[in-house]
């Protein structure tokens, strides 16, 4: 069993969706001892964004220079861990209405017609399926209803990315309104950390 950790929020130890990450990678941990974790932090590590310079250059990257040539293995190596692991655990704040640019840098890796996803005479298809996906999700305001609901390119965005890569089985654990007293971020982040130890959705995919 192989779980993938991604963290992507920008505020070190003071990020909330780093803090439920590890509480769901441990609680998972502990569930399942033998699991192998992979882990990635977006803000820290040198994540390329997309380039059309990487998307031509050629697969045995033959004449390619040094730092392209880094760009796209470092790519490729996000896309292996990615479709090598059983389970994704996410760390995704909103940001401005979305997600950080350093997650979105890492789902344009994921993104590969023929790895991720294909394109039929039916229509698209993921190829991703049979996967988990638990994603933290953390906001300032509240979004979860209307009409500030219009606004959330967070969750909608990544529900729909990773439903297009086949995923079906995705759980997000949210804490919302963090930015509107500490009385209200306290009481988001335990009402999400009791979901969390609860372990109702932090299901292995099987």
């Amino acid at each position: 069993m192989k779980i993938l950790h991604i963290d992507s929020g920008i505020l070190g130890e003071h990020s909330v969706s780093r803090r439920l990450t590890s509480a769901i990678v441990s609680q998972l941990k502990a569930d399942r001892p033998d699991a192998e974790i992979t882990y990635r932090d977006l803000a820290s590590e040198r994540v390329p964004h997309l380039t059309g310079a990487q998307i031509m250059a050629p697969a045995d990257l033959e004449g390619v220079d040094a730092l392209l040539a880094d760009d796209v293995r470092i790519g490729r190596q996000m896309l292996e861990e990615f479709l090598a692991a059983d389970t994704v655990v996410v760390g995704a704040p909103m940001y401005n209405f979305s997600i950080p640019s350093q997650l979105k840098a890492w789902i344009d890796r994921l993104a590969v017609a023929g790895k991720t996803f294909r394109y039929t005479e039916a229509g698209p298809e993921g190829l991703a399926k049979g996967k988990k996906l638990i994603v933290a999700s953390t906001r300032g305001g509240h979004y979860s209803v209307a009409p500030a609901s219009a606004m959330d390119h967070q969750e909608t965005y990544l529900r729909s990315v990773f439903g297009f890569f086949g995923i079906t089985d995705i759980e997000f654990i949210r804490a919302e309104g963090l930015n509107l007293g500490p009385d209200q971020k306290q009481f988001a982040i335990a009402e999400a950390e009791k979901t969390i130890a609860e372990g109702n959705v932090l299901k292995l995919a099987s």
